[in-house]
């Protein structure tokens, strides 16, 4: 394992989440967490199981929870998987 996924690097994959790719999120909102009437969405952290949001629905905040198909072995495979995942939520959302 090269890292865990600590604090600070779930800091830094979601500051680079929302404020260059905040499309994605809203994607992992709406598709994986199945919000259809989301607004927008923010990724707050990420852990090696999931990634906790705050979803705006109808103009009040809601936190959301998305869970990974595997437990994460480190920061690659979050970014690996980020990326698997907004394709798959590109399809769906088709």
């Amino acid at each position: 394992m090269s890292d865990q996924l600590s604090a600070k690097i779930s800091d830094r994959i979601c500051n680079h989440m929302n404020e260059d790719h905040a499309d994605a999120v809203l994607l992992y909102a709406r598709v994986f967490a199945e919000i259809k009437d989301v607004a927008s969405a923010k990724m707050l952290s990420i852990d090696a199981e999931g990634m906790n949001l705050s979803a705006e629905v109808n103009g009040e905040s809601q936190p959301v929870r998305v869970v990974f198909d595997h437990i994460l072995k480190d920061s690659e495979d979050a970014h690996q998987t980020l990326i698997a995942m907004v394709r798959q939520a590109r399809t769906k959302a088709q």
